[in-house]
């Protein structure tokens, strides 16, 4: 059976997959708006069923020998005390590496982000994703549940822990000290976050993630590499301010927009698109070599 995309879904489908995905309709909402789109015994349910990720074939295996991978721990005082994560680095490696701080969706450090930081730590980087859900016993290894945990966060302390995190990975000693982020929806928010936050960020990527506060742009030092969904127009709505107040600023970046969904990147759902994904990837994994070395 060929594997669906999202040209096998109704746009409205698709619409409303993206406002229940970010908590804006709940799961009853979208079963009982989406069953007029049922058709040809497919129930509504199925319907959920076919948007929602699988994770039966990472790109780079667990297992993979070209990487090292274990979780670890870290004290995050400012926010719910401790951040636990998953650190890949490439296996051979000669002298200290660049570090990437990798931030996840809203549904916690999942197998498909840490499939993202092994595809990172393969480049040539030391490669940290943690997981925001920690705090509420980590990762459930459930979709459903793990997007009704993440509603249940504190925000401002879980931003407090990927700020802990991208500090302790800066001071890795197997590391250089010369740190990226890149991040996905929420973790793309995030990435745009880092970078107000921390002057010392040298490069941040953001896919399809929700823009910072307008007065906050003026602290922004890193360079950005931003990609973006033509069909995404929450995040697009968005943009025209960004832009301008990035540009008032005078900070570096690149906006790219792809044809596509929000989450084109992720390759567990049929929003994945392979072009889009391919070249977005092609161009972050360049930049974080020529900003990171």
């Amino acid at each position: 059976m060929s594997r669906k995309t999202a040209a096998d879904f109704d746009p409205e489908v698709l619409k409303l997959f993206d406002q229940y995905v970010h908590g804006r309709i709940s799961r009853r909402d979208f079963l009982s708006s989406a069953t007029r789109y049922a058709v040809g015994g497919v129930t509504a349910a199925g319907l959920l069923t076919a948007l929602s990720p699988s994770f039966a074939a990472p790109l780079l295996a667990p297992d993979d020998k070209r990487v090292t991978a274990r979780y670890v721990e870290l004290p995050s005082p400012q926010g719910n005390g401790t951040v636990r994560g998953y650190l890949v680095s490439p296996v051979g490696a000669k002298g200290k590496l660049p570090v990437v701080l990798v931030v996840h969706e809203n549904r916690g450090l999942n197998p498909h982000i840490e499939d993202i930081a092994r595809r990172v730590a393969l480049e040539g980087f030391i490669a940290f994703a943690p997981d925001a859900l920690h705090t509420l016993g980590g990762y459930p290894g459930d979709e459903e549940k793990a997007r009704a945990l993440f509603g249940n966060l504190d925000q401002a302390k879980t931003r407090a822990d990927f700020l802990a995190a991208a500090q302790w990975l800066k001071q890795l000693p197997e590391g250089s000290g010369k740190l990226g982020v890149v991040g996905f929806c929420y973790g793309g928010g995030i990435a745009n976050y880092l970078a107000t936050q921390m002057p010392d960020l040298l490069a941040a990527v953001p896919f399809y993630g929700a823009q910072p506060k307008v007065e906050d742009v003026p602290r922004i030092k890193a360079h950005l590499l931003i990609h973006d969904a033509s069909k995404d127009e929450r995040i697009l709505a968005g943009w025209s301010a960004y832009e301008v107040a990035l540009k008032d600023a005078g900070v570096k970046y690149q906006h790219y927009v792809y044809q596509g969904e929000h989450g084109f990147n992720n390759d567990t759902t049929p929003r994945y698109d392979e072009a889009a994904a391919k070249l977005a990837w092609q161009r972050t994994i360049a930049f974080f070599h020529a900003r990171l070395g």
